[in-house]
């Protein structure tokens, strides 16, 4: 059977072009709003603190019931409805509810999303970069586009445009094909006994400790450049600039997979990340650095993403195959970010950006000396 190249990408396209519409502008609209950074910070906090259980819970039934794609387009469509809501809210407390709301149908299609497209690929799991490559398209064009929309139109637009990409992006879940269905052998294992092996355990922390140091990034950036006087449309270039070389990694990450190990590739990744959040904390106004910075995004997102998308494809069995992708999302995703937005949100005035991103850095160098001494050792060559 072809692999439905277009229709999986379609996803990722949209999907990744509401975050780069929704993560660099949303605290600015936030802000817009009258909220602090301690009150942006939580509410940061809420929306990826829902990834804790939301990602478990659909991924378990998904599992369960062999349902993941209507899943997936029942959760897209319910996110688009309650992210219209926002264009009625006033108050902290109906942010908050609307936040959790959304967040819980939100963060649903993604890690099963991810489970579809590696049914689909079958034995040719090296393709999933050229795939999810797409996803990086739609984030450039969504947060370019935005930052310069937002340059001579009020940030109060914002939530009927991320609304029409939400729109978007159900309408490519329901292009999607069902992935074929392979059933579990006899003897299953049980999720547990994978779960408590040291290999993955230490995998999960690692991820967690990579979320929390990319938490700063996500939610204050924009307020970061914006400090520093930077239009909307130079923040939509770096957010940019960090795509694209996301995008590079993605094209030439199938001959790495090929020659080096997921354990080299995760192990230099977390090292460019370190590098990158010190750069960014102390190099703020020297342009040049900011946009050497913003290429190690290819290492400290794409390269990380990609190698967990394998670990967990190692890892976990098809039978459990949701629910891998949706612990990896939850914990890294949901619990890091939480820990690295409520943090980030309490101390950003207190401390300043530099300490703040130099705790990430540490943050990064705790993951990489965990993943050093715990993760892949058992296999280091990819097969």
């Amino acid at each position: 059977m072809p692999i439905p190249y277009w229709r999986l990408s379609s996803f990722y396209l949209f999907y990744f072009a509401t975050l780069g519409a929704f993560i660099p502008y949303w605290s600015l609209y936030l802000q817009a709003k009258g909220f602090n950074p301690v009150q942006i910070g939580q509410l940061s906090a809420l929306l990826v603190g829902v990834k804790i259980i939301a990602p478990n819970l659909w991924g378990w039934i998904a599992d369960r019931n062999q349902q993941a794609l209507h899943i997936i387009r029942w959760t897209s469509f319910f996110s688009a409805i309650l992210f219209a809501w926002f264009l009625t809210a006033t108050n902290y407390l109906e942010f908050a509810v609307l936040t959790v709301c959304f967040s819980f149908f939100w963060n649903a299609p993604l890690p099963l999303y991810e489970g579809i497209t590696l049914a689909h690929l079958h034995s040719d799991s090296h393709r999933y970069s050229r795939v999810r490559l797409w996803g990086s398209v739609g984030f450039i064009l969504a947060v370019m586009g935005v930052g310069r929309l937002l340059d001579s139109q009020p940030v109060q637009l914002l939530p009927v445009l991320v609304t029409g990409l939400l729109a978007m992006n159900w309408l490519a879940a329901l292009a999607t094909p069902p992935e074929k269905i392979v059933h579990a052998g006899q003897t299953p294992i049980r999720l547990i006994s994978i779960i408590k092996q040291p290999g993955v355990i230490a995998f999960l922390l690692v991820y967690v400790l990579i979320q929390v140091a990319h938490a700063p990034y996500y939610v204050f950036y924009s307020i970061y450049l914006k400090e520093h006087f930077y239009s909307s449309t130079t923040t939509g270039l770096l957010w940019s600039l960090g795509v694209i070389a996301e995008i590079v990694l993605f094209l030439f990450m199938k001959g790495l997979l090929k020659r080096y190990s997921l354990r080299s590739i995760l192990l230099c990744s977390i090292a460019f990340a370190a590098i990158r959040w010190l750069l960014i904390g102390a190099y703020v106004d020297v342009l040049w650095i900011l946009l050497m910075a913003q290429l190690l995004h290819a290492a400290s997102f794409g390269g990380v993403h990609i190698a967990a998308i394998h670990f967990v494809q190692r890892y976990f069995d098809r039978q459990h195959q949701s629910k891998g992708q949706a612990l990896y999302h939850s914990l890294s995703f949901g619990l890091g970010g939480m820990i690295g937005s409520l943090l980030s949100g309490r101390y950003w005035d207190l401390y300043g950006a530099h300490v703040i991103y130099s705790a990430a850095a540490i943050s990064c160098a705790i993951a990489y000396i965990i993943a050093l001494c715990g993760v892949g050792k058992e296999d280091d060559c990819y097969t």
